[in-house]
Order: structure tokens, then C-alpha cells, then sequence
């Protein structure tokens, strides 16, 4: 299991506050990658950052909306085909 950031992620950021394993980056540019990703290979799902959110955009993976699930594919991608890590040191 791992977290999931959804659409109603308004980048509040203190989610990122709160993870012990840094694994939750603001997409970046913010017009292609609008909200904050988890990156689902690094998450311990501890589940910390869930009661951080101030919009209840966080939640795990089985326990998604269905509306909502075409975002654990994206989470993944901002990793794997997207910016990741790497947006962040050239920021």
C-alpha cells in the first residue's frame, strides 16, 4: 500500500512537514504537474501526512474514490517518466 496526493490538493505543502522519509515533492512545473506527488517506492505508509491535509487530499491507494484512481498512475509516472526528485535541485 502507499499514499496517494488526488485532485483536491490545493499545495498547501504541509503534508511534506510531516513525512519522516521525504517523499512527497510539489510538482514541478506547477501548469503540467498541478499538485503534490508521493512517491510511491520511498513511502513508508505511515500515513502522517494524512492528518495534515487541509482538504483531505491524501489517501491510500485501496481507499480511493474511484473517480480518483487514475491518480496512483500519475503519483507513480511524476517519478518514473516525470520531473521527480530532480525538479526539486534545479529549482
Amino acid at each position: 500500500m502507499t499514499y496517494v496526493i488526488f485532485d483536491l490538493c490545493i499545495r498547501d505543502g504541509a503534508c511534506v512537514d510531516v513525512c519522516p522519509v521525504d517523499c512527497i515533492v510539489p510538482g514541478i512545473p506547477e501548469a503540467e504537474w498541478p499538485w503534490y506527488y508521493i512517491d510511491p517506492d520511498t513511502c513508508i505508509d505511515c500515513g502522517a501526512c494524512v492528518p495534515e491535509c487541509p482538504v483531505d487530499a491524501i489517501l491510500p491507494e485501496e481507499d480511493l474514490p474511484a473517480a480518483q484512481v487514475y491518480t496512483t498512475e500519475l503519483n507513480a509516472r511524476y517519478f518514473s517518466a516525470g520531473p521527480g526528485y530532480a525538479a526539486l535541485a534545479s529549482k
